[in-house]
């Protein structure tokens, strides 16, 4: 890290999850005060208890890879209630609706080509001892958010500017 540089912050989320949608605030205000010297990642545990997690996690995937991933991640989470009662095919309004070439997403979503990114993430996931979510890696520590955000914003800002 160069003199004057910002940590990687990774954000743990599962887009189904009602805290994830809570937390965007956070991300939001971190976006704010930063700007583009804070690198921001989005990564995927979704969790068993929501059953469009996964398949949202993916369609997420297909957002990044057109350029439309944040707008898509940030319109999903908007609708996380929707999301449990029409599954795919509000991810699919979600895509069209943020400019994103939705039979692509839907495309993606049949032949699987962002689950190994899931996976992967799930399993690094596990491995650093996220089992919820949200969660925030920064600057070597890991912030459960799922018990509660409050404080969470000030910590991360300590630990990025630490």
């Amino acid at each position: 890290m160069t003199e004057g540089s910002l940590p990687q912050l990774e954000f743990w989320c599962e887009l189904q999850c009602p805290d994830c949608r809570t937390a965007l605030d956070d991300v939001r205000a971190l976006r704010e005060r930063y700007g583009d010297a804070l690198t921001i990642s989005l990564r995927h545990f979704p969790l068993e208890k929501h059953k469009h997690a996964y398949a949202a996690a993916e369609a997420a995937e297909e957002a990044f890879a057109q350029g439309r991933g944040w707008p898509f991640v940030e319109a999903v989470l908007a609708r996380v209630d929707e999301l449990d009662k029409r599954g795919q095919q509000l991810l699919l309004e979600v895509a069209a609706q943020v400019g994103l070439d939705a039979e692509e997403v839907e495309l993606a979503l049949i032949d699987g080509r962002h689950t190994l990114v899931v996976d992967a993430d799930q399993a690094e996931g596990k491995a650093i001892g996220v089992t919820g979510t949200p969660t925030y890696l920064v600057a070597g520590k890991r912030l459960d958010g799922g018990q509660s955000q409050q404080g969470l914003l000030e910590r991360i800002t300590e630990l990025l500017e630490a």
